[in-house]
């Protein structure tokens, strides 16, 4: 009698592999603004802390040049807290002028995957453009001429 094989035949990359598929898919073309707040001597800044180091790299920033990524150092044991202004046609299209994310018991790689859930998502859609040949164009000029007779 054999036992029935319910596993993976792969193991997983880690932790850091999944944080470069989120970091991939993070797109910040709807975010005008992002705030990042945070106690630097208060213990569950680290998320927030990673978070702002990848928002700050210049990929991630690339996506959209025009957005501004502030810093707020707080002091008093206040709890973190990541803002995320949106521009005009993001904000017509989810209703929000801005989400905040509250990353104190959270991990970086959460606070990603909820990044790209509610934000990658308001980003416009790029169009592809594609190029004709002229064979291509041909046969859309005698389509066109074929109609006409």
């Amino acid at each position: 009698m054999s036992i029935y094989y319910s596993g993976t035949f792969t193991r997983s990359g880690g932790v850091v592999s999944a944080i470069g598929k989120q970091l991939k898919l993070l797109n910040l073309k709807a975010v005008s603004r992002i705030i990042v707040k945070f106690d630097p001597f208060k213990e569950n800044t680290i998320s927030a802390r990673e978070l702002l180091f990848h928002l700050s790299t210049p990929k991630i920033s690339g996506t959209n040049p025009k957005c501004v990524l502030r810093t707020e150092i707080l002091c008093g044991r206040q709890p973190s807290e990541i803002s995320f202004l949106l521009n005009d046609p993001a904000q017509k299209q989810a209703q929000l002028k801005e989400i905040k994310l509250l990353p104190e018991n959270l991990s970086t790689l959460e606070l990603l995957q909820i990044c790209n859930k509610h934000i990658s998502t308001l980003a416009p859609q790029e169009e592809i453009a594609t190029t004709k040949t002229k064979l291509e164009k041909k046969q859309v000029g005698t389509k066109k001429g074929s109609k006409k007779k």
